[in-house]
Parts: C-alpha cells; sequence; structure tokens
C-alpha cells in the first residue's frame, strides 16, 4: 500500500524555503511539469522558473521557483533552488517595481544585447512572481487561497 503523504522540502543556498507533509507536487521542470504523488519513482531534473504548487492539509500552496534541480526520493521530493519564495511572502511592490524597470530597459532604443537580455530575464522573474504573489492569502486574486507550511 502506498502512503498518504511525501516530505517536500525546498532549499537555496541562502535558507530552507519550504518543509513540509505533501499529498501531491506540481514541480516546474525544465521541460515541462512533473506531477509527483506519494510512491512516485525515484527521478533527478533540472527545474525551470515557473510555479511550484503542493496541497498540505487539504490546501493548495504555491511558490515560485527559480532554476536548480529536484530529486525524488522514497518518501521524499527535495528542490535544490536557485532561488524561491513562498507566494505570501513574495513583495508585489518590490516585483512590480522590477518589472517596470525591466519594460523600461527593454523600450529604450538601442539598449546593448546583453543588457537587453538581462532586462528580459528580471521581466521574466517579476511576473512569475507577480503571478505566484496574486495566489498568496490576503491578495485580491488569491483570497481564497491558503498559506502555505514551511518550517
Amino acid at each position: 500500500m502506498l502512503p498518504d503523504s511525501i516530505a517536500l522540502e525546498v532549499v537555496t543556498p541562502e535558507r530552507r524555503v519550504i518543509r513540509a507533509s505533501v499529498s501531491e507536487v506540481q514541480v516546474p521542470a525544465a521541460n515541462g511539469y512533473l506531477g509527483i504523488l506519494p510512491g512516485h519513482a525515484p527521478l533527478l531534473a533540472e527545474l525551470g522558473e515557473n510555479e511550484l504548487s503542493y496541497r498540505a492539509n487539504g490546501r493548495t500552496n504555491y511558490a515560485a521557483v527559480f532554476g536548480g534541480y529536484v530529486e525524488v526520493l522514497a518518501g521524499r521530493v527535495i528542490l535544490l533552488a536557485e532561488a524561491a519564495e513562498r507566494a505570501e511572502k513574495i513583495d508585489a511592490a518590490r516585483a512590480m517595481a522590477a518589472k517596470s524597470a525591466a519594460e523600461k530597459t527593454l523600450a529604450t532604443p538601442h539598449t546593448p544585447d546583453a543588457e537587453a537580455a538581462a532586462a528580459r530575464r528580471a521581466l521574466a522573474r517579476a511576473e512569475l512572481r507577480l503571478k505566484v504573489a496574486a495566489r498568496a492569502p490576503g491578495s485580491a486574486a488569491g483570497k481564497s487561497a491558503p498559506a502555505a507550511h514551511s518550517a
């Protein structure tokens, strides 16, 4: 018989972002999403930059994940992310300011290629943060979304 839950841990070089017992995880891999349930086969995959979702205590929780690796082992899922933020911890005002700055850079004529590439990446990250932040409890779009569990 398969277990009812699996341990989820999301860590960055700076800190542990999430530690929870979950019933399912949707992981943004580099080439698409991985749905992971208890009893999943072991695997190692590269993370993409997108939204992570997981169900804990009957509630769906969200986080923004930016690159790294995911390892699935018996009874646990570990994301070693370059950066990650739980929805309720995202500073939407800061993300909006980053989005505006990136858009301004991209609208400037004759922006050097390297600067434009950095601005496109900053814009994508800011948009992802805003999307995930909207799912946080208390946000205009996230009033029905429950709080994430963390250590």
